[in-house]
Formats: C-alpha cells, sequence, structure tokens
C-alpha cells in the first residue's frame, strides 16, 4: 500500500507542475487483491505490484551488526547494508548488460536495539551502479502503514504513542503511530528520488518535508510530538509536502515515466558545450535540453535554474540549441551571489548532464586558440586525470579544417581496453597522430565517404571510399574516467563508428 501512496502522491505532483498525471510504474502480476478489504473477503483477481522476497546470503546476525548501522555513530560500515542490498538484488534480478533495472528495497532484518538506542538492520541511502539503480530503507515503521485503502486515512490520524521498549522512535520524527508512517513511507520515498538521480533540494521530498507527507492524504492533522504541538486543522495545498520543481523536470523525460504517447528520443543522451564569439557559450543535445542549474560558487543546493520546452512532453523533445552568457546567469542569482563564480548542471531529455565547474573560465584566452587562416577557435573540457607516468599535454590541429586541398578519407583509433591514440589519414598518403600507436596492432579504420547505407556502421579500408559523397567528420562521443575508456566517430551523414575501446567504461 505504501508503494501506491507514492504513486499517487507523485501522479498528483505532476499534473500540478503541469507535466500531466504522469507517474513510475510497477512490475505487476496477476493475483489475488489486496487494495481492499473486500478484495480480501472476496477473493477478487487483480494485477497488482510484485512483491519479490529476496533473501541475503549474509546472515540476520550480520544484517544487524552495530558497525553496520546507519544512525550508529561509532558505526565503521555505514554504507555496507547498501552493497549487501546490491549484491542479494543482482543476484536474483541477474540483469542484462545494457538494460537498465530499478528496485526499492525494504529490509525485513531492521530492528530496535533498545540497549544501543540504535535501529540495526536499517540505513537510507539511494543511488546504482552496474545497471541497477537501488533505494534501501529499513522496516523499523512497518506497524504503522496502511495495509489497504481503508487503512490510509486512520493510519495518518493514529496518535498512539511510540513504545521505544519496543519500537523506534525514529530521528525523535515518530513519537507517535502517524509520524512514524510519515518517516517511514516519507523518507523511503526520498530515497526513491536518489534512485531516480534526484540530489538534496531546498524545499520537499528531497529536503526532509516528508514528515507532511500525511497532509496529502488526510483533510485534518492530529496531535504532534515532533513540534509538541496541535496538527492544522485544514491541510490544503500550500502546506502539503511535493517534489521540489526540479525533481519534476529530471521526472518528466525519465524512462520510467515515459507514456505511450510520448514522442520517440535520440539514444544519444550527451551534452555538448563550448565557447563562441562575444562572450557566448553554445550548448547542445541531440535529445533537447530541459533545464540548466546554477550555483553559485560554495553552494551544493541549486537555488536558481532555467528551464526548457513547454510541460507536454509528448509534443516533442525541448530546443536541441540553446546559448548562454555570463550576464543572463548572474542576473538569475540572488544580489549577494552575483559576483562569486558560477558553476552550471546541464541536463538532457535523454537522461545526459554536464556540468561546467566555473563558467567564467569558458570564455578565458586559455581556452582559445588560434587558427592557421587567422580565425579562432575553441577548446572543448580536458577529458581524464593526466595522472599516468609520461603523460604530456598535446594538441592537433586537422589541415583539412583550414586546407581545401586536403581531403579527410579515413581515421584509425589504435586503442586495447582505452583509447591510446588517433590517426588522421589524408587522400594525398599523408598522416597526422594524435597520441600514440597502441593497443590492437594496426588499430581499427573508419573510412569516410563508404558508398553503402549511411544507416550502417563500416570499420572500412581506404579503397572502398567514395570521397565524392562529401561525407566529413562531425566529432566524437567519448566515454572517459581517469582516461578516454571509448570513443566513437560521428559523420555529417548521420553514421556512428560504434565504440572503440571500452564502450561501459567512464561515463559519456
Amino acid at each position: 500500500m505504501a508503494a501506491y501512496l507514492w504513486q499517487a502522491f507523485t501522479g498528483e505532483q505532476m499534473y500540478r507542475n503541469g507535466f500531466g498525471r504522469r507517474c513510475f510504474r510497477f512490475e505487476e502480476e496477476w493475483q489475488t487483491g489486496s487494495l481492499t478489504f473486500q478484495d480480501r473477503e472476496t477473493g477478487q483477481l487483480r494485477n497488482e505490484a510484485k512483491i519479490l522476497i529476496v533473501r541475503s546470503e549474509r546472515t540476520v546476525k550480520e544484517i544487524r551488526d552495530l558497525q553496520l548501522a546507519q544512525q550508529y555513530e561509532r558505526a565503521t560500515r555505514k554504507d555496507e547494508l547498501f552493497n549487501i542490498a546490491m549484491e542479494a538484488v543482482k543476484a536474483h534480478l541477474k540483469p542484462v548488460q545494457g538494460q537498465k533495472q530499478y528496485a526499492s528495497v525494504l529490509i525485513l532484518d531492521a530492528h530496535w536495539d533498545r540497549e544501543a538506542k540504535t535501529i540495526t538492520g536499517h540505513a537510507a541511502l539511494g543511488g546504482g551502479a552496474n545497471g541497477i539503480q537501488l533505494a534501501i530503507f529499513g522496516s523499523q515503521a512497518l506497524q504503522s502503514y496502511p495495509t489497504c485503502l481503508e487503512e490510509v486515512i486512520p493510519a495518518f490520524t493514529d496518535c498512539t504513542r511510540t513504545d521505544t521498549n519496543y519500537v523506534a522512535n525514529d530521528c525523535n520524527e515518530s513519537g507517535s503511530n502517524w509520524e512514524a508512517a510519515n518517516c517511514g513511507i516519507g523518507a523511503h520515498l526520498h530515497e526513491i528520488g536518489h534512485l531516480f538521480g534526484c540530489p538534496h533540494q531546498e524545499s520537499g521530498i528531497m529536503h526532509r518535508d516528508f514528515v507532511y507527507f500525511n497532509r496529502s492524504f488526510v483533510c485534518r492533522e492530529p496531535y504532534s510530538t515532533r513540534t509538541r504541538s496541535p496538527g492544522i486543522r485544514l491541510c490544503q495545498p500550500k502546506d502539503e509536502c511535493t517534489w521540489h520543481r526540479l525533481d519534476t523536470l529530471r521526472f518528466k523525460y525519465h524512462p520510467c515515466f515515459r507514456l505511450p504517447t510520448d514522442a520517440p528520443l535520440s539514444n544519444d543522451e550527451s551534452v555538448q558545450v563550448w565557447a563562441v564569439d562575444n562572450g557566448k557559450v553554445m550548448i547542445t543535445a541531440p535529445t533537447g535540453i530541459t533545464f540548466v542549474e546554477l550555483f553559485a560558487d560554495g553552494d551544493s543546493t541549486c537555488r536558481a535554474w532555467i528551464e526548457y520546452g513547454n510541460g507536454d512532453a509528448s509534443s516533442g523533445s525541448p530546443p536541441k540549441q540553446i546559448v548562454l552568457t555570463e550576464s543572463d546567469l548572474k542576473a538569475r542569482l540572488p544580489e549577494d551571489q552575483k559576483n562569486r563564480q558560477i558553476k552550471i548542471s546541464v541536463h538532457s531529455a535523454g537522461q545526459g548532464s554536464h556540468t561546467v565547474e566555473d563558467f567564467g573560465q569558458l570564455k578565458s584566452k586559455n581556452l582559445t586558440v588560434k587558427l592557421p587562416n587567422g580565425q579562432l577557435g575553441f577548446k572543448g573540457r580536458r577529458l581524464g586525470t593526466s595522472t599516468q607516468a609520461g603523460s604530456q599535454p598535446e594538441q592537433l590541429i586537422l589541415e583539412s579544417a583550414f586546407k581545401q586541398t586536403k581531403l579527410l578519407t579515413s581515421i584509425k583509433v589504435f586503442h586495447g581496453f582505452a583509447v591510446d591514440g588517433i590517426e588522421f589519414l589524408y587522400e594525398d598518403s599523408t598522416s597526422q597522430l594524435f597520441g600514440k600507436r597502441g593497443g590492437r596492432p594496426g588499430g581499427s579504420e573508419f573510412a569516410l565517404g563508404i558508398s553503402h547505407s549511411p544507416n550502417l556502421s563500416a570499420r572500412l579500408p581506404n579503397r572502398n571510399t567514395d570521397t565524392r559523397r562529401g561525407e566529413i567528420l562531425m566529432g566524437f562521443y567519448l566515454r572517459a574516467g581517469l582516461w578516454i575508456d571509448g570513443l566513437e566517430i560521428l559523420t555529417s551523414l548521420g553514421r556512428r563508428s560504434g565504440i572503440y575501446g571500452s564502450p561501459e567504461a567512464g561515463s559519456g
């Protein structure tokens, strides 16, 4: 029932933000209904959310170890429960490479340790890796949850005091049954927000406003032991907990929130940022740019942002190209922050993002280069960390970019599990090397102007090229971490070479 309350709350919040009643969906199965008392009495069958009982290889004693308890001050392995849950879920779901799965976990072995005054077997964490996004939470407040629709209002109005001889008063915010339900159901939804990529916000579920979660389901609030005061007499929309506007913007194009009527998006989630003339910065994304977060120097919480596109995700993607200036961004910040360094985080409809730590540096002379023909060129962001022994800075300007007599016919990538170098081959049998010739002997060659369908990816030798077709190099898709893990060549005819190196390592 708690999961359906998450769904109802989120759907309503999306609607209030102008995005329709879209929400995440659950895997379902045909089973005896449990939504109402009547289903249990009549044996009514329904398609309902599927609950998986996943067993861990760890013992109850290991799970309840105080050193793993997130709320225990002297614990040394507070994140270990997340790893234990991930290990068990991965073994149960057996994820396929390239297919992302989302799971919310309730740890049934959570226990109130009265002597240590700590909940063991509990951690509130959300995130993911290796194809699984996970949110975990303990079951310490399960006794206060509604089990069906008829129990929702009684659960959120039950003033029975919490007896800490038997159950926990979690964070001193669960002094009564209805407050325990708030804290358990609402805080678990907070971790689901992390599962979907939401950071902490200045208000809403991703702050700590889940202590008001009940107000979305009842019209008046009981006495609160948390505030030691009577609850509000009439719960109005302005009094409710919310998803922050930035959270709903993230959800709008998230694959778990998509509807059959939504317009299809490009598979390329990337975001590109580079400086252009007159202090302007151009940003492009094949799936469209949904919003840009602004951070003043030293601020980890976003307090200003720019939105793009209309509220209807089914009407098409947001703009694929925007231009920003530093003055535009400063105008959106409070007066006391306008003279501070600005960080931006750009988000695409394909769930890609790109962070620029110092927007002002994009117009720095260090990021410009004078081309041989006198024009000004602009450098992109450096990738990798250059920490390996022997690493040297290197810069290459393609001769075909400023010499009309130079025709680029193919590109050779030298790689193993990472990219070692790139060689650009010209029609006059000359070449330019960026990096070094390492990895696979001879490298992998990608020819421009091939006579096959432009929808096919090909790695063909020069003799199969037809340069009269006018195909040129448009750019690269990179995957990078400590070094350049993978590289894909993009052409003007829409062809892609496929990723050379490691297609899963690093981030794109």
